[in-house]
């Protein structure tokens, strides 16, 4: 029978190809190293915006990268900026993207299922913003779309809903504060009324919770508030829940795996912060109190990690001034720990989660006179695969001070879609 084994490569052969093949892997990993080499639980510097701002908003589009629209790049109406720019997390650098139709600031932006971004409302440092305007990443352009039925200037939400609309709540123009909501439709790109909330509200948060409704809690009118209330897309009506143990404004909110939201912080008074948490149950509409951050903060952020937890990084204090202290929510013992300081103290910043499980935080400010375009990574030491390189078998921690080879065994694994630990 006929030996069926290929001849072997001449060895200068092997060789030369054995060297190149190792010189692609190293480069490779390199490429890749941020990914892995990262110490757990610290921000590191990444590539620094092209323009200092706060205010702003950063959407995670489909394709994994971050899109960074207007914002406020000093004091003053001239301030208010219409540029764009958008972060890759693979070389860890901003592209100058196509500006917005109109300089805006406090505005929202909201991803849609199409992968188009909604920009909506905000102002431009006089004149409150109706407008809103489309973000196509396939063209990289910015198209006009309808005109909401208020201006709503600062501190208004816009949560996407199950059926594709988007639901924008409360906020405020230059003198008065809403209790109006609006619905955005993609398909035919107009906004229509829906029912009002039950109070005027604005530096609320909504949430949109696992069984389609929209929970709304907190902000503040002439006072600052408590109460919380429902919105049900099927029936397009407010029902009230549960009030919050605290009145709050400027605080986060967060849907955690177990379909409960983590509320943080926030300010009672105009110089009053709290540091107190509490817990939504949507089950019972009950709120209940869990452990306190470590320090009072407002103006902060809140992102949900891949294991589940809450990272909570930035924000500000009376007795602190600006803060770049962060700490971690752990939803099974209800407890914060402190973790490695962001590089720079900052808030009215932006955080958001990336495909790779780091979390970007951009821009923000000083309080006075300073705006940041510095960012910076948080690496918690979790791995979360984009789609294309998903593992079978994510890996609980990430492993400190992994080797090249480990770097390219992890990219073989993953790309034969397999993972043997």
């Amino acid at each position: 029978m006929k030996d069926s084994t290929p001849p072997s490569l001449p060895q200068h052969i092997r060789v030369h190809s054995t060297k190149r093949f190792a010189v692609s892997l190293i480069v490779l990993a390199m490429n890749l190293s941020f990914i892995y080499l990262a110490k757990p639980g610290s921000f590191t510097n990444t590539a620094a915006m092209t323009t200092a701002r706060n205010s702003h908003t950063a959407t995670l589009l489909l394709n994994g990268m971050v899109l960074v629209a207007g914002g406020q790049t000093n004091n003053g109406s001239a301030g208010i900026t219409s540029r764009v720019e958008v972060y890759d997390p693979m070389t860890r650098k901003w592209t100058v993207a196509s500006n917005l139709k109109a300089a805006r600031a406090s505005h929202t932006a909201t991803l849609l299922p199409n992968g188009k971004v909604l920009v909506a409302g905000g102002g431009n440092g006089s004149n409150p913003l109706p407008t809103a305007e489309l973000y196509d990443p396939v063209t990289g352009t910015w198209t006009v779309t309808g005109v909401m039925t208020a201006a709503r200037w600062f501190d208004h939400t816009a949560t996407l809903l199950p059926n594709g609309k988007v639901l924008a709540s409360g906020g405020r123009d230059s003198n008065f504060t809403f209790s109006s909501a609006e619905l955005y439709d993609p398909t035919s790109g107009t906004w229509t009324t829906t029912s009002a909330m039950s109070v005027r509200r604005d530096s609320h948060t909504a949430t949109l919770l696992p069984n389609g409704q929209v929970l709304v809690a907190g902000g503040e009118n002439e006072s600052i508030l408590s109460r919380a209330e429902l919105y049900d897309p099927a029936l397009g009506q407010w029902t009230a829940t549960g009030t919050m143990t605290t009145i709050r404004a400027c605080h986060t909110a967060t849907l955690l795996p177990n379909g409960r939201v983590l509320v943080t912080g926030g300010a009672y008074s105009g110089t009053g912060y709290l540091s107190s948490a509490e817990l939504y149950d949507p089950a019972t509409g009950t709120w209940t109190l869990t452990g306190s951050l470590t320090i009072p903060r407002y103006a902060h952020t809140a992102t949900l990690l891949p294991d589940g937890k809450v990272l909570v990084a930035g924000g500000y204090n009376q007795a602190s001034g600006v803060l770049s202290s962060a700490e971690v929510y752990d939803s099974g013992s209800g407890t914060w720990t402190p973790t490695s300081p962001l590089a720079t103290a900052r808030y009215v910043h932006t955080a958001t989660s990336l495909c790779n499980g780091q979390v970007l935080v951009a821009g923000g400010w000083n309080g006075w006179s300073v705006y940041f375009s510095s960012a910076e990574l948080y690496d918690s030491g979790t791995e979360a695969w984009p789609p294309a390189r998903a593992l079978t078998n994510v890996r609980a921690s990430q492993r400190p001070g992994t080797s090249l080879v480990d770097v390219f065994y992890d990219l073989i694994s993953a790309r034969s879609g397999s993972y043997v630990s």
